[in-house]
C-alpha cells in the first residue's frame, strides 16, 4: 500500500508543478515574453523544485514540453526547449545538498547554451548567437535564479514539503 501512495503522490506533485508551470508561461505569454529573443517565463522559476523532491524534474520537463507546444513552437524549439529545461532540472537535483544558489545555475546554462541556436536556426531570428545568449541568459538569471531562489527560500522557510 505505501508503495502505492508513493506513486501517486510522485505523479500528483509531478502533473501540479507541470500545470504551474503551463499556466505561468501562458501568462507571461500573454504579454509577449515567454518566447523569442527576450524570454521572461515565470515559469522559470520552478527549475529549483527538484531540490526538493525528484518529482519536480518531469513535472518541470513535461510542464516546458506542454507549454513550448501551446505557445507554437517549431518541433525544434518543443525538443530542445523542452530538453534545456529537462538538463536543468536534473542539475538542480544533482546540487540539492549544495547551496540553494546554486539549483538555477544548470538551467540558467542550459538554456543559454541551447535556445540561442534554436532561435537562430530553428525560427531565423536576425542576430548573433552571443547576443541571444545574453538575452536569455538574463531572463534565465532572473527567472530561474532570482525568482527561483527566492520560491526556494520561502518554501524553507515555511518548511513547505512536497
Amino acid at each position: 500500500m505505501h508503495n502505492r501512495k508513493s506513486k501517486t503522490r510522485f505523479l500528483t506533485t509531478s502533473a501540479m508543478i507541470a500545470a504551474l508551470y503551463v499556466v505561468l508561461t501562458e501568462l507571461s505569454a500573454v504579454f509577449g515574453i515567454s518566447s523569442g529573443v527576450i524570454q521572461f517565463r515565470l515559469s522559470e522559476m520552478f527549475a529549483v523544485l527538484p531540490i526538493f523532491t525528484p518529482a519536480a524534474i518531469p513535472g518541470v520537463f513535461i510542464g516546458c514540453l506542454i507549454s513550448n507546444i501551446m505557445t507554437g513552437g517549431v518541433i525544434w524549439d518543443v525538443v530542445f526547449g523542452s530538453l534545456a529545461s529537462l538538463i536543468g532540472a536534473l542539475g538542480a537535483w544533482f546540487l540539492r545538498k549544495k547551496s540553494v544558489y546554486l539549483a538555477p545555475v544548470p538551467t540558467i546554462a542550459a538554456n543559454m547554451l541551447i535556445i540561442p541556436f534554436v532561435l537562430r536556426y530553428a525560427y531565423g531570428m536576425e542576430g548573433t548567437i552571443p547576443f541571444f545568449m545574453l538575452t536569455v541568459g538574463i531572463g534565465e538569471f532572473v527567472c530561474a535564479g532570482i525568482f527561483g531562489v527566492f520560491l526556494a527560500k520561502t518554501l524553507k522557510k515555511y518548511k513547505i514539503i512536497f
